[in-house]
């Protein structure tokens, strides 16, 4: 893990755990790589990102190829890269696994809605893999010498989302679209407002006072900027 991560378009938060922005929608993948394993955090918006997305993880960890992925939520821009990554066992909070059946007209139509090609929609959706393993409270995963904590903090943004701390020096924390940094937190249709706060506070209780907090969307922030997003949302939707 000796390559310059920014090199790639990377940025390196702690020993052999990592994010990039991806463009269009700012969203966020993560990377912890352990001895034996390598997990992703989300997978992008498309086949073809993925597909990119693996070449950089390839490139960072020395041609080893991702063995794990943890899906945040069960939106487009988070999900459609999976089909890339062929053999990765997919993690996703318990249910999430039925909604992404049920729901995949909605997911198409809400990324063509988003500016997406229909046609690369349609093929990205057609294709899109279902987790398999679902997450209820929360399950750790040994990637060899390193061991990793997926959590199942929501409801929230959605009523699926799963949160992944990477311990360490600094410990870590991918938030999913729970936190976002670039702009107001999205609340749609799906959004269970009235259970946000409270899974911001599972989240600041997973990483403490002094972890890194990774937004779904925009910069890497720290516990106080979560507990302020977690004030305004219960402002915002008038629950403590």
């Amino acid at each position: 893990m000796d390559v310059s991560w920014e090199d790639f378009g990377w940025e390196r938060l702690a020993d052999g755990v990592g994010r990039r922005r991806l463009p269009v929608w700012d969203a966020t993948v993560g990377l912890v790589a352990g001895r034996d394993a390598v997990l992703l955090f989300d997978t992008g918006s498309t086949l073809r990102e993925g597909a990119a997305i693996r070449a950089q993880t390839e490139a960072l960890t020395g041609g080893r190829r991702v063995t794990h992925i943890a899906l945040s939520h069960p939106h487009f821009d988070h999900v459609l890269g999976t089909a890339a990554f062929s053999g990765a066992q997919v993690y996703g909070a318990v249910g999430v696994d039925a909604l992404m059946r049920r729901e995949r007209d909605a997911i198409r139509a809400d990324a063509v809605r988003e500016g997406l090609d229909a046609a690369e929609a349609g093929e990205s959706v057609d294709l899109m893999v279902i987790p398999q393993h679902g997450v209820f409270g929360e399950q750790t995963l040994d990637l060899g010498g390193r061991q990793v904590l997926l959590a199942n903090v929501g409801p929230g943004h959605t009523g699926h989302d799963l949160a992944l701390l990477a311990p360490g020096s600094p410990e870590v924390v991918f938030c999913g679209d729970l936190v976002e940094e670039s702009g107001e937190p999205q609340a749609g249709p799906d959004a269970i407002a009235s259970r946000w706060p409270a899974a911001l506070d599972r989240l600041l209780a997973l990483g403490g006072d002094d972890a890194v907090y990774v937004p779904g969307h925009g910069a890497v922030v720290d516990a106080a900027f979560v507990r302020r997003q977690r004030d305004e949302l219960a402002r915002r939707f008038g629950v403590s």
